[in-house]
């Protein structure tokens, strides 16, 4: 493929962004009119300035990353407009800000490339530790946290002008601070992680000294985070850490110790917070309480299995009867309108994106740009994963966003900068 065919498929995710407004406007009695316009012109800026930036900036970058994130773009903005018009308006400057992200992230690297990264590692440590930190000021600051359905994980910004509040998650950046500090860590300590250890009776445990940076970095974060009660967000960066232990050292041990650790922490975290409690009862039987903790679970379901196997049509189905749609359970919205063959459109779209992303890992030869590849695709893979079992009664609900598809602006900038970081990785290999 080339830059050109990546810009074809570019304009196919732009048209079928439009189209899906245009289909919800008909379905509502309206003709084709400026919200459709808009879509394109929105989608068209947002993706547009990536592409151009990989022209100018990695012009050897694989074209098969930002396609696949503009196809999951459109059929999650669909979804979005359809819930609630007004946040999509809102979501089409987070899109602006994000292709403006996306692109200022490859003009930043354009001559050092992303192994300049590794000099700031313990700057990104330091940040991402402070990001998570931001929900904890009181109330009666002008930077605030906010707690929302039993977490408190947003920030919120009081505006000078009208009383108007500005919201974010600084989370989504952080797990990216996080896991660049782990691929330049990693890229210097996996020989002595891997071969280097001390055995207790019969088992041979790593060198404390090399796990000590990453130890303080990994409990900073989950201390944090569990002290905001986000435990979501808490699970997706200890699978991170795991993970990429694992594909530095090759070492069993982290995958097991990992698994026990959040097999005793699910336990704890439900004999101390009652928000974890009601998703577990909604999980493991949420006909007993449908009308309180089972509700958004069950009309999940409900709509889902209403979708059959192509759905009730874009505009026709009544995603707005499930709680929280536009964000956690974006997916439901999909299968109800899309139906199966939308759904698996959707999951292999996310596959693909992780297979590419793991693709450009194994052909890096510098063990930075390797492990930052890995980490970046893990990132997106266990986030998926997460919302997408949480939907489809897998695994509980855990309360993070659908990367790329979900309401949120915070989640897009993260994502474009995460498919930023990843092209520019690829264009190096191939350069």
């Amino acid at each position: 493929m080339s830059r050109n065919v990546e810009l074809g498929f570019l304009a196919a995710a732009v048209f079928l962004g439009a189209l899906g407004i245009g289909m919800v406007e008909f379905t509502q009695g309206n003709w084709l009119g400026a919200q459709v316009a808009l879509t394109f012109v929105t989608f068209s800026l947002a993706f547009g300035s990536v592409h151009l930036a990989l022209r100018a900036w990695a012009p050897n970058a694989t074209p098969m990353v930002l396609p696949i994130a503009a196809f999951l773009a459109a059929i999650g903005f669909i979804e979005v407009y359809r819930i609630d018009s007004e946040l999509a308006a809102l979501q089409r400057w987070s899109f602006l800000a994000a292709g403006a992200g996306g692109a200022l992230t490859l003009w930043l690297l354009r001559s050092s490339g992303v192994a300049v990264l590794r000099t700031y590692r313990y700057i990104f440590l330091a940040a991402a530790v402070v990001l998570l930190l931001l929900p904890l000021f009181p109330d009666s600051w002008i930077v605030h946290g906010a707690t929302v359905n039993g977490s408190r994980l947003w920030v919120r910004l009081d505006l000078p002008l009208g009383g108007q509040e500005l919201s974010f998650q600084p989370g989504e950046l952080a797990k990216v601070f996080l896991t660049i500090f782990l691929a330049s860590f990693l890229a210097e300590r996996a020989d002595a992680m891997a071969t280097v250890s001390r055995r207790i009776g019969p088992l041979k445990i790593p060198e404390p000294r090399h796990l000590g940076p990453v130890l303080v970095a990994a409990f900073a974060a989950f201390g944090v985070l569990i002290y905001q009660r986000d435990l979501g967000a808490s699970l997706l960066l200890f699978a991170l850490f795991i993970t990429m232990l694992y594909v530095a050292t090759g070492r069993a041990f982290y995958v097991g110790t990992g698994l026990a650790l959040v097999v005793l922490g699910g336990v704890v975290a439900y004999e101390m917070f009652d928000h974890v409690q009601t998703r577990v009862i909604a999980w493991v039987d949420p006909f007993s309480d449908f009308t309180g903790a089972g509700y958004q679970t069950v009309q999940g379901l409900f709509a889902m299995g209403s979708g059959s196997l192509t759905g009730s049509g874009i505009g026709l189905g009544r995603p707005d009867l499930i709680p929280a749609a536009a964000t956690d359970f974006v997916f439901a919205a999909v299968a109800e309108e899309l139906g199966l063959a939308g759904s698996i459109a959707v999951i292999a779209a996310y596959a693909l994106l992780v297979t590419v992303g793991f693709g450009i890992a194994l052909r890096a030869r510098d063990r930075f740009r390797k492990y930052l590849a890995a980490g970046l695709s893990i990132v997106v893979g266990i986030q998926a994963a997460l919302i997408l079992a949480g939907v489809l009664r897998v695994f509980p609900i855990t309360g993070i966003t659908l990367p790329f598809m979900s309401y949120g602006g915070s989640s897009l900038l993260a994502s474009m900068v995460i498919v930023a970081l990843l092209t520019r990785i690829s264009h190096e290999e191939r350069s």
